[in-house]
């Protein structure tokens, strides 16, 4: 890397760590990142797009990184090149007039929630770690939780400023919700996960503050009993989530936080999140009309957070005993159909899942657990499995993203879509250096 002595007349340049050499993705899965990289700490638009011109002048890669909490790869260093890490791009001021936060790309989940919360507004959508960036939970189109209600990242981006992998600097949309001034390419960044160009400010749509939650937990004796009650809730209100877990994701998720839920009877568990409690009230009878064992009401908070700790905690019970985590998503109605035929699946192929989920809009969680041989015909499995989600009107990711371990599928089973991604690619990005081999493979 004959180049590096000539970057660190541009900026500062540091020694590559493993801190910077992964990011969340299970090890089994994961890429494997190069060792011969160097790390940039770019504090601004400018000194981001001096980076971009030297280094797409000299054709070397550039891995733009956030918080490092995603989980498909997309942040891993796989070629020779330079990370570039957004974590000094921490400016951060709230337009309450306008109900607008502007950002850099590294300010934390955390820390915008709470400058909108000092300003009496909130960010309604929590997509995932506190730790998680704006610009990576933007890269990525985080959904989470809440997106039942409030959407996923794509509908809080107003403005973009975006660097292009040839150093011009892009002023996108700005703070109106409403823009009809031509092709949105705006919208084309958001989930491009740093493929089409490096984000490094965003203004973000805030709400007015959340209102007094309201949650229930109810099991159901059949996942049918619980995916129609989620149909029929989700057709007359729309709660702030609505979640589900079959019976042994709530074992673990009670081992793991300590707290107990309501029942362990019943192959399915909902649990729903209300900001009023008059819909909570109705979707209570609703679920006692589609079968609930139990409906319980949460109205305290130290209540409430028993139960949400018990969901929250699901995934750190098994972090250390999966494959990977797979996030399917499809229509809500085909959640329970698809349940059983992926647990046929598994067991034709010899594989042990567990599944829990965002039940209001889909977005499936499966957790393979590790077995013996599991290289010889996991991958066959997990091909398998997305082509069920995709014949059931389904995508194969519905919150992580493709990164570098969903490209094969990607291509498999959407051809048309895939071409066109790779033409969009090299037109914003001639020379590839842009997280190469993410998304749409190596060009």
């Amino acid at each position: 890397m004959g180049w590096v002595e000539e970057l660190s007349e541009i900026v500062e340049v540091f020694s590559p760590s493993d801190a910077y050499a992964y990011d969340e993705t299970p090890p089994l899965i994961a890429p494997k990142p190069v060792q011969n990289f160097v790390v940039v700490k770019p504090e601004n638009a400018n000194e981001v797009s001096a980076v971009l011109k030297f280094a797409n002048r000299r054709k070397i890669s550039v891995f733009t990184r956030g918080g490092g909490t995603g989980l498909s790869g997309g942040a891993v260093p796989t070629e020779e090149g330079i990370v570039l890490s957004t974590e000094r791009m921490t400016g951060l001021e709230v337009d309450r007039e306008n109900r607008v936060a502007e950002c850099g790309a590294g300010v934390t989940l955390k820390q915008l929630d709470d400058a909108a919360f000092k300003n009496d507004l909130s960010f309604p959508l929590h997509p995932g770690a506190e730790t998680a960036t704006v610009g990576g939970m933007i890269a990525t189109n985080a959904g989470g939780v809440r997106a039942l209600k409030y959407g996923t990242m794509r509908n809080y981006v107003l403005g973009l400023e975006v660097v292009l992998a040839d150093g011009r600097i892009l002023e996108l949309g700005g703070k109106t919700i409403k823009n009809s001034s031509g092709y949105s390419i705006l919208h084309l960044l958001v989930g491009s996960e740093g493929t089409l160009g490096i984000i490094t400010r965003a203004k973000i749509r805030l709400f007015p503050q959340l209102r007094d939650m309201t949650v229930l937990a109810v099991p159901f004796p059949t996942m049918d009993n619980a995916m129609d009650c989620v149909v029929e809730i989700s057709a007359r209100m729309l709660p702030l989530a609505l979640e589900f877990m079959e019976k042994r994701a709530v074992e673990i998720g009670e081992r793991v936080s300590g707290e107990k839920w309501v029942s362990r009877d019943g192959e399915a568990h909902l649990l729903m999140v209300f900001e009023s409690f008059d819909e909570a009230d109705e979707a209570a009878k609703i679920a006692q009309n589609f079968g609930a064992i139990d409906v319980y009401a949460a109205t305290t908070k130290k209540d409430r957070d028993r139960l949400l700790r018990v969901r929250g905690l699901i995934y750190e019970g098994l972090r250390k005993d999966i494959i990977e985590i797979l996030d399917a998503c499809l229509p809500p109605a085909k959640i329970a159909e698809y349940w059983r035929r992926s647990n046929e699946l598994a067991e034709k192929y010899g594989v042990d899942i567990i599944t829990y989920g965002h039940a209001g809009d889909g977005n499936i969680h499966q957790h393979p657990l590790i077995y013996d041989g599991w290289e010889k015909s996991y991958f066959e499995f997990r091909k398998e499995l997305l082509k069920l989600a995709v014949s059931f009107g389904g995508v194969i990711s519905g919150e992580h993203g493709i990164g570098a371990v969903k490209t094969s599928e990607l291509r498999e089973f959407f051809p048309e879509q895939f071409d066109l991604m790779r033409r969009i690619k090299l037109l914003f990005d001639p020379n590839n250096i842009l997280n190469p081999g993410k998304v749409v493979g190596k060009i």
